[in-house]
């Protein structure tokens, strides 16, 4: 017997311009087409209503780094924003680089995440990389080619072997492709010379050209077209390296102070002519606290928030009709679930039933109405459009700046052996 419909999601239009009634039970769609029983129904007539979100890159926090973020606010950040599914990255304090420590970063997201969560593993030369694919690990990394912050870059002769032993398995290599030098590192225009857009583009090939196994790569945050162009793996870009560049702040402003950094306004409308070459966009989720930013510039960390304003600030631009929609849900949901080997989102008989509905009216990003523990963003003042519900797993999860929180799926990664 089929299991009762959970939610239906009526007048929906789909990608083909069809209008339709979606039926969600048991965290899926169970039938697509006009609806006559007495389930729940949400008219969604006049929204957007797209596959939520899959983020691919964020750094929850936590533990000593409570104070600027935790799984609690950061996944309500989430949620937020329309994304019902994130990719915690291990350089958490301590890092996760033994079984123990994921199985316990994964039970602290079971126990307070509102979101749906994968963990990735370290990678360092210590790192037991098939006990932790073993133990669920989605990916291995971000795999640090140069230092930042909280994460130790490898070596090229460790970082081959890894790639070997992760071929092996099966993984995914995630890769912070950067290269540094030991200029003066005071403000956000010599900050862009330490880390430059050339030196990333050829930490890029060096990456490639240690990767003699073939392992399957894909590369972070990509802050320019030359790395774009340089990639022969997956390309994921942030909102940040599209939205912003160092011209738009004062050079002192640590709020700009992000590895990759903020590129050059010409950089910026180069790297949106990749669009198309473009896989993923994920939000590198990266909080601090306002007081740490307020350091003197060498002092203050590198990261920014950016998980809940995402999709906001792309479907902004598909209303401007800058970039089509479809290539934003391809981008930002079909995309990194294939790339992660997850069940996708959407709108056939089977997909996970987890979606968004946004309105057609843009508003200004405003640090006081989001939800980040870090109390700040980058993106102040900047045209988006935010969910006014989202579901997740079939069941309503967001309404009307309400949450409402149901127990998280852990989406373990190929290698989970189910004894952990």
């Amino acid at each position: 017997m089929a299991p009762p419909p959970t939610l239906v999601l009526q007048n929906v239009r789909l990608p083909s311009g069809r209008v339709a009634d979606l039926t969600l039970a048991a965290g899926k769609v169970s039938h697509v087409g006009a609806y006559k029983g007495t389930a729940e129904l949400c008219d969604c007539r006049g929204c957007i209503v797209i596959p939520a979100a899959v983020d691919m890159h964020v750094h929850m926090r936590g533990g000593v780094q409570s104070a600027k973020e935790d799984w609690g606010s950061g996944s309500m950040s989430a949620i937020a924003g329309g994304v019902t599914v994130v990719v915690d990255q291990p350089n958490t304090i301590p890092p996760l680089t033994t079984p123990h420590a994921l199985a316990d970063r994964v039970q602290d997201a079971k126990s307070h995440s509102y979101c749906n969560f994968a963990v990735n593993s370290g990678v360092t030369p210590e790192t037991p990389l098939e006990s932790m694919w073993d133990a669920g690990a989605m990916a291995f990394g971000e795999i640090f080619h140069a230092p930042s912050s909280y994460g130790d870059a490898i070596d090229g002769v460790a970082l081959g072997a890894a790639f070997d032993r992760i071929f092996k398995l099966g993984g995914l290599a995630t890769i912070h492709a950067e290269r540094t030098n030991t200029s003066p590192d005071t403000d956000l225009v010599s900050h862009d010379l330490v880390r430059s857009s050339l030196g990333e583009s050829e930490a890029v090939r060096t990456v490639q050209f240690l990767n003699r196994s073939d392992c399957r790569l894909h590369f972070c945050h990509m802050s320019s077209a030359r790395s774009v162009d340089a990639a022969s793996g997956s390309v994921e870009v942030t909102p940040h390296h599209l939205f912003l560049s160092s011209e738009q702040f004062d050079k002192s402003d640590t709020c700009g102070k992000v590895n990759p950094p903020l590129r050059t306004e010409a950089e910026r409308m180069g790297l949106w002519g990749r669009w198309s070459r473009i896989d993923v966009i994920a939000s590198d989720h990266a909080p601090h606290t306002r007081e740490e930013k307020k350091q003197d510039f060498p002092g203050a960390p590198s990261g920014i928030p950016g998980v809940e304003t995402m999709v906001p600030l792309l479907l902004a631009q598909v209303l401007a009709k800058k970039i089509d929609l479809a290539s934003v849900i391809d981008k930002t949901s079909y995309a990194p679930a294939r790339l992660l080997g997850i069940p996708c989102a959407g709108f056939d008989i089977g997909d996970r039933a987890d979606f968004a509905i946004y309105s057609k009216k843009p508003e200004l990003i405003k640090a006081e109405s989001l939800h980040s523990r870090c109390g700040w963003t980058p993106f102040e003042g900047q045209k988006a459009i935010f969910p006014n519900m989202v579901v997740m797993n079939g069941s309503i999860t967001y309404l009307g700046g309400e949450f409402y929180r149901q127990e998280p799926t852990w989406f373990a990664g190929k290698g989970y052996n189910g004894n952990h």
